[in-house]
């Protein structure tokens, strides 16, 4: 545990209506002190640093000035919402960051009535500002403001501007903040990005300091419009016109986002005078004062517990690679061999290991932002152009791009390879990142090879299997975190399609499993041996094509099937009872029953506390067998 900082003004705050009574000096030391209560959290539980470390004076600006919660402040993805949830009731929780039964790593609307949406995904807050705006418009008497605060990475996201685009025409107040760092995760990319560097950079912007600090605003009206005429000239002739009032919004900016003696005028006029929908530019840097973030290459956007002092990260020591890592390197080598095999990701390069093919493949590897729509038919084009793309992205990102995956993808039968990361339960992150959903949601699609592997040397040749794969898409999905310690192979060999394999053979009960719990049900199956219930245990690899002749042979060899996987009701099991129904195999007295992950959204903790609430460790699975045997615990006979 780190020594907390003295905070004597931080300790007089409960809500954010305590700020009214501050003084901008009061505010600024205010602002040091969140800054610091944040670090010494984070030291603590880990989680995002960075991100909330880059919004401190424009938290405390935000809350000053607007009415939260009758406010709606709406904070694009959440990463940045730790100062946020500091100020609004929340500090004596703060150290409970990310852990069972704590506070949320993101804004969380069940958590206060101060998060009046939640997030964890990018890109979404303006289009929920402008609903609340609207819900106000038609007469919600309890919603005042709508303020969506949004990154500069989120702005890659086409939803973005899909809600700029509808907010310019209805034309109501809206106030929008473009929290702009350079630095989302991953270094931006696109034309975004360079579009806001050049409307920063260039010298004509940084003489306009008093337009920047609102004075332009607060001059008498009829200097007013001569003023407005001088900064659209200047500004035309630095950056050729605004986008962002070519869509309908009135610009402030760029201003300097960690200086209240710019943010609270502008935020002031705002508030005051602002009729329809407004964009203010705030330039911040992520990690700001922190050193050691600062200095990262991600200025600490995600950290483990850390020396407050020094910044060193408290890592456990690994006993097994990593799954990404794992992926990445045999995607790598594969590509050693095929000059057509490329990699696609959308803004997770180091989170998918992609970082790694990018080294090594500069020109075969490609970063399109935070823009899995795009990614998806971006990988669909390639592969119809002859290439062999490989489309890396977390179960749970892909989610947004699903429409393109089934009509771009699938129904052209177009051999694009999703490699899957963060399947299943991921831990600290909770339910907005859960890999819960992906073999449902590929399983369903005609023609579509879905794998997943058990281990890390599986991983391996499953990445061989996508890519000896030329006919049709597929996928394969791994879990966050270290592999179970196997022995690598060499080199991945292509697995034969549809086919799974028998890991053990038993009696009575067989327990087909999909993915990495095959490592519990292996457990599990050891603690029933000592029964003398040793179980059949097999690995099915694929949740399609099903491996028919293996289910079949156990279905008839067996007086209890189970099947064991870390996905959603609708996967894997749904496919096996549809063939064991349609072969007859329940008319002939099967017991057959499915292990998936309940039909709730599971809090964060960690990885084996999550699956403890979903019953999938191996005491669960144990006694789902004798459960089904009819057998209790205590080795009784039911009667």
């Amino acid at each position: 545990m780190t020594d907390r900082p003295k905070t004597p003004l931080l300790d007089r705050v409960r809500l954010p209506s305590d700020l009214k009574d501050l003084s901008d000096r009061q505010l600024r030391q205010l602002a040091d002190e969140l800054r610091a209560e944040t670090i010494a959290a984070v030291s603590v539980t880990g989680g995002h640093l960075g991100a909330g470390l880059g919004v401190v004076e424009l938290t405390v600006a935000i809350h000053a000035v607007f009415d939260t919660p009758r406010d709606r402040l709406i904070w694009d993805v959440g990463h940045q919402c730790y100062p946020h949830k500091i100020l609004t009731g929340r500090r004596d929780r703060i150290r409970t960051l990310r852990q069972k039964d704590g506070l949320s790593g993101f804004t969380k609307r069940s958590e206060s009535p101060f998060d009046p949406f939640g997030a964890a995904h990018s890109s979404t807050s303006i289009s929920a500002a402008l609903g609340f705006a609207m819900a106000r418009e038609l007469g919600a008497t309890d919603v005042g403001d709508a303020i969506a605060v949004i990154g500069d990475g989120s702005m890659s996201a086409g939803m973005a501007y899909e809600a700029m685009n509808n907010a310019g025409h209805l034309g109501k107040r809206l106030i929008v903040i473009l929290n702009d760092n350079e630095m989302s995760i991953a270094p931006p990319v696109g034309a975004m990005s360079a579009y806001l560097s050049r409307l920063y950079a260039g010298a004509p912007f940084q003489d306009l300091k008093a337009a920047a600090k609102g004075a332009v605003s607060l001059l008498p009206t009829p200097l007013q419009e001569g003023a407005r005429r001088a900064k659209e000239m200047i500004k035309h002739l630095a950056v050729g016109g605004t986008l962002f009032e070519e869509l309908g919004f009135s610009y402030v900016g760029p201003i300097d986002g960690h200086d209240l003696d710019q943010l609270l005028p502008v935020l002031w006029t705002v508030k005051s005078r602002a009729e329809g929908p407004i964009l203010i530019h705030a330039i911040t840097r992520k990690g700001k004062g922190y050193a050691p973030a600062e200095a990262a290459a991600d200025r600490g956007h995600a950290t483990n517990q850390f020396n407050v002092l020094t910044g060193e990260q408290k890592k456990a020591p690994s006993n097994a690679p990593s799954y990404t890592k794992v992926f990445a390197t045999s995607l790598i080598q594969e590509a050693e061999r095929d000059d057509r095999i490329v990699a696609v990701t959308a803004a997770m390069p180091d989170g998918t290991g992609l970082n790694l093919f990018a080294e090594r493949f500069p020109r075969r590897c490609f970063d399109v932002g935070i823009a899995e729509q795009h990614g998806v038919t971006f990988c669909a084009g390639l592969a119809a152009g002859g290439m062999r793309p490989f489309c890396a992205m977390y179960s749970t990102f892909l989610q947004r791009g699903y429409d393109q995956v089934v009509h771009d993808v699938a129904i052209q039968r177009l051999p694009v390879r999703f490699a899957i990361d963060r399947a299943g339960l991921v831990g600290a992150d909770g339910a907005t990142h859960a890999g819960s959903f992906d073999v449902a949601y590929l399983s369903n699609l005609p023609g579509f090879v879905v794998m997943a592997a058990s281990d890390e040397a599986e991983l391996v040749h499953m990445v061989a299997t996508a890519a000896a794969i030329d006919d049709r898409p597929s996928a394969f999905r791994f879990p966050r975190g270290e592999g179970v310690g196997v022995e690598m192979p060499e080199r991945g060999t292509p697995l034969e399609i549809g086919r799974g394999r028998i890991v053990r053979e038993g009696g009575r009960v067989a327990i087909l499993s999909l993915g990495t719990r095959l490592s519990e049900v292996l457990k599990a199956a050891e603690n029933l041996a000592q029964r003398g219930l040793a179980p059949t245990v097999a690995d099915a690899r694929f949740a399609k094509p099903l491996d028919r002749d293996l289910i079949l042979r156990l279905a008839r060899e067996h007086e209890v099937l189970i099947t064991v996987e870390e996905g959603a009701i609708g996967g894997f099991g749904s496919h096996v009872a549809q063939l064991l129904a349609e072969a007859g195999m329940f008319d002939r007295g099967l017991c057959y029953r499915s292990m998936v992950l309940p039909d709730i959204f599971i809090d964060q903790a960690s990885p084996a506390d999550m699956y403890a609430v979903a019953g999938m460790n191996a005491p669960q699975i144990e006694a789902k067998v004798l459960e089904v045997l009819g057998v209790t615990l205590a080795g009784e006979r039911r009667a």
